[in-house]
């Protein structure tokens, strides 16, 4: 079968190979697609929510006044924290794959490489978002966390109502790098047997000893996936902020 000047039943250079190794293989392709995004959405939605926790957690505040056991509690619980973080964002995602996946199977349990793929990007998730989440936090002007505690609310009703909406319209740039991130970083999970995009070019690649082709196929796909999140973060981030071209009510009066 021919395409213009390329004869893909036949091919003889890099081009016409990435045409028929995607014709031949597409349903291989496709899958390896569908399961890096579902890795890639699934571990940074549940790495998020992760993260928020931890950020919250880090965030908390011992008072003088607070009950011994509340404050030994609230100490644990940070220190805890503060090593989670530490150990997922000073080792890399692809040992860290290894470790959890084998390290569980050994204690018996019957983990498959996805159920890991996904555990493994929650809580690498998790650990960077935490800093992140905090960060956000702290960019709240302490002053509308007083003005709540005068009126009433409680420091978990400020947290939840007051500080957190803001704190997540502000760290929505960072939780989309991240997910981009995730999205590439999921090729690493191949090391678990996780079939995933990089795993199916490898495996594509291997049939026919073509893996520069094959790679290059899916290097069209990656920048394809990440382009298209990036317009739709974009587009997101555009909205949260909402109109720039907005007159200030006292100008509104002025001009009456």
């Amino acid at each position: 079968m021919r395409i213009g000047l390329f004869d893909i039943d036949n091919p003889v250079n890099s081009f016409e190979w990435m045409i028929f190794l995607t014709k031949k293989y597409l349903s291989m392709f496709l899958e390896g697609t569908w399961l890096t995004l579902y890795i890639a959405v699934l571990g940074t939605l549940l790495g998020f929510v992760l993260g928020y926790v931890i950020g919250i957690i880090q965030d908390v505040k011992i008072n003088q006044g607070d009950l011994f056991i509340k404050k030994v509690l609230i100490r644990i619980l940070k220190m805890i924290s503060h090593i989670y973080v530490e150990i997922f964002r000073d080792t890399p995602m692809i040992v860290q794959a290894m470790i959890i996946y084998y390290g569980i199977r050994q204690m018996g349990v019957d983990l498959t490489p996805i159920v890991a793929g996904v555990l493994v990007t929650v809580l690498n998730t998790g650990a960077y978002m935490a800093e992140t989440v905090r960060a956000g936090i702290g960019s709240i002007d302490i002053g509308q966390r007083e003005g709540a505690w005068s009126m009433g609310m409680s420091p978990m009703k400020t947290m939840l109502y007051i500080v957190l909406p803001q704190a997540f319209k502000n760290i929505i740039p960072e939780m989309a790098n991240t997910f981009l991130t995730n999205l590439k970083m999921t090729s690493v999970l191949n090391v678990i047997a996780v079939q995933e995009l990089f795993m199916a070019a490898k495996t594509v690649g291997g049939n026919y000893y073509k893996y520069f082709e094959s790679y290059l196929v899916i290097a069209v796909i990656y920048f394809v996936l990440c382009f298209f999140f990036n317009k739709i973060f974009g587009l997101l981030e555009k909205k949260m902020n909402g109109k720039k071209d907005y007159a200030l009510a006292v100008e509104y009066l002025d001009n009456q």
